[in-house]
């Protein structure tokens, strides 16, 4: 099978899923927000409320997470860089795309970036550069309260 054709159909898959996680969290916020709403009786209820609040807001978390890196992918494909490694721009082998659809890096880049060896080779990306210099002597308390 073509790389072509591996791609397509990975896109096939991609959209089941995202759609599929758009459900599932559409339905998970509703039910945390049908549990806020809802009172329990005493403290044993209300302590089994918040433990299972937690549990699918944490599940919410992680179907989220997995949704904004399906949509990149997506977008990559649609952009037509999908497969490409974003730091060497190699192709992505198609076993690791089968592996994780997702993938933006090849495995030696993902293996540097996990060990911050990456951040060595790699030009500087300033694009995510956050801080502006500021430290805390630059505000101090009235500056605050105006």
């Amino acid at each position: 099978m073509a790389r072509k054709d591996s791609i397509e159909k990975m896109r096939d898959i991609l959209v089941k899923r995202r759609d599929a996680l758009r459900r599932a969290l559409a339905g998970d916020l509703s039910l945390l927000k049908q549990l806020r709403e809802q009172s329990g009786s005493d403290v044993v209820d209300a302590a089994l409320d918040s433990a299972q609040d937690e549990i699918s807001s944490q599940l919410a978390e992680v179907e989220s997470r997995e949704l904004a890196n399906i949509e990149r992918a997506l977008d990559t494909m649609r952009q037509g860089n999908y497969g490409n490694c974003e730091i060497c721009a190699a192709k992505i082998p198609l076993a690791r795309l089968q592996a994780l659809p997702y993938a933006t890096m090849c495995i030696e880049c993902q293996r540097a970036a996990e060990t911050g060896e990456l951040d060595a080779r790699r030009d500087a990306n300033w694009g995510r550069v956050v801080d502006a210099g500021y430290t805390d002597a630059d505000v101090s308390m009235t500056d605050l309260e105006l």
